[in-house]
């Protein structure tokens, strides 16, 4: 690929999961797809894999709750790409389920600084690095959750963190008419992978019963995403919901 066709795509939390069937689906669509991570490790694995199969690929350790860390992730971007097209903020964690009262302000902290101060500093690099490249723009996506419109029990932390992080997104699509750059939110339902797994033995609901859910096959949502950056900058998907068909979201349950 030369350099004036190339297409880069950063993936955060690109390791497992949403993250890393997104990461996948960039690659096949050409891009030149950088997977980021706490663990060095597992990403040098997949990038490895990717370039085995073809594909161009990179692999970055950074903490998106670190400031430094998320702009030595950017500086690395730059120094090897020299631009960026599309960013995927997917990096996320959760609290134990627990009432308000018993919810560890450690646990608050760290939701919220991954959840939402994450997509921030990401946002941030990105924005920067897309405002000054040539040509101009670029296109951001963040991983919303269906926990921005309505919530679970028990997931005080999350869910404000991910009704944070639809404002963040408007604010971003907003500001960024003026440089080309193109910001929207994919939420995501019972999307199945490993770590939501459990869900299919039964979560509680808001009635206090638990009840199995339905799930979604995450290629699904790569491909949702896969969709969202193939779209030219003139065009934006500010937001969409993809999630299991009889998930309890739209009715009373």
């Amino acid at each position: 690929m030369t350099a004036s066709n190339l297409k880069v795509a950063l993936v955060t939390g690109a390791g497992s999961g949403i993250g890393l069937a997104v990461a996948q689906a960039l690659l096949e669509e050409g891009f030149s797809v950088v997977f980021a991570g706490r663990r060095q490790e597992p990403l040098d694995a997949l990038v490895k894999a990717a370039k085995e199969a073809g594909h161009q690929a990179l692999a970055v350790s950074a903490d998106v709750r670190d400031p430094a860390s998320v702009d030595a992730l950017f500086a690395t971007i730059e120094e090897v790409y020299g631009r960026l097209d599309v960013v995927f903020n997917n990096a996320g964690v959760n609290t134990p389920a627990v009432t308000l009262d018993e919810l560890d302000v450690n646990d608050w902290l760290n939701v919220i600084n991954t959840n939402l101060t994450g997509v921030f500093l990401c946002s941030r690099g990105a924005f920067a690095l897309m405002r000054k490249q040539t040509p101009q723009g670029g296109r951001i996506i963040n991983n919303g959750s269906i926990s921005a419109h309505t919530p679970r029990p028990l997931s005080a932390a999350y869910t404000a963190s991910k009704h944070a992080v639809m404002g963040l997104t408007k604010s971003t699509a907003l500001d960024g008419r003026e440089f080309n750059i193109a910001c929207s939110q994919i939420d995501i339902g019972n999307a199945l992978t490993d770590l939501s797994v459990r869900m299919t033995k039964g979560v509680r609901q808001a009635n206090g019963t638990i009840a199995t859910e339905p799930m979604v096959d995450v290629k699904h949502i790569a491909d949702a995403v896969r969709y969202m950056a193939n779209l030219p900058l003139a065009a934006n998907v500010l937001n969409i919901t993809v999630m299991a068909t009889n998930m309890p979201f739209v009715g009373r349950g």
